[in-house]
């Protein structure tokens, strides 16, 4: 087969362009969770009606995405990593940065999602793939809540991107997401599925690291 490669070189400029505008604005009044709807609270921490669940467009993704990978190594999550050992005592300061060590773990420290097509960048290199919706799927945890996550095909079976992705955000319904989880592979989508230990994580490429403490801290 032909090797396509689609490639998006504007995308980086306009979706950071189209998120600085929204983080201004989002940051500037930091109401966005009061204007949660009780439903949307509880569904973000795992407790929902299944019939609630809705398909949703990879565009709820679309922009530009920086992984928090780094942030973690380098100790600027410390004020989270301390604020959760406090709250739950079940794990001290280094257990949670040895668990999210392992959650946070990707070489791929940059995506940009727009117009169907996801961008993959690690380091200088960059692959990239047009992805379609293949639905969602209800997970059932042993603490007794549920999550969702939502999965996409890659188009091209040549390219170097992965085959498989899934999102999981905390969002069970259309919604342009603020943050997100995602799980990449070339086997299958049960493969993935099965993942628990290792979950890649995404805020706008337009926060500031001071932005993104903030917001995991209070929101």
């Amino acid at each position: 087969m032909k090797r396509k490669h689609y490639t998006l070189p504007t995308l980086v400029l306009s979706a950071c362009f189209s998120l600085i505008i929204f983080q201004t604005f989002a940051h500037s009044s930091h109401s966005h969770s009061h204007e949660q709807s009780e439903k949307a609270l509880q569904a973000s921490n795992g407790i929902f009606d299944e019939k609630e669940v809705k398909d949703r467009m990879l565009s709820d993704w679309d922009g530009v995405w920086e992984s928090l990978n780094s942030y973690l190594l380098n100790g600027d999550l410390d004020p989270v990593l301390i604020e959760k050992a406090k709250k739950d005592k079940s794990k001290s300061v280094e257990e949670y940065r040895d668990y999210y060590k392992k959650g946070y773990a990707t070489d791929t420290n940059m995506i940009g999602i727009e117009n169907g097509v996801v961008e993959f960048h690690s380091g200088n290199k960059i692959d990239s793939c047009k992805y379609t919706y293949s639905g969602f799927k209800i997970l059932h945890y042993a603490s007794g809540k549920k999550g969702v996550r939502y999965l996409f095909n890659c188009q091209d079976s040549g390219s170097n991107a992965p085959q498989y992705i899934q999102f999981s955000d905390h969002i069970i319904e259309p919604h342009k997401s603020s943050h997100f989880h995602i799980y990449m592979g070339n086997e299958s989508h049960e493969k993935l599925l099965q993942e628990m230990e290792n979950w890649p994580t995404y805020y706008p490429y337009s926060m500031t690291k001071e932005q993104i403490v903030h917001e995991m801290l209070h929101h």
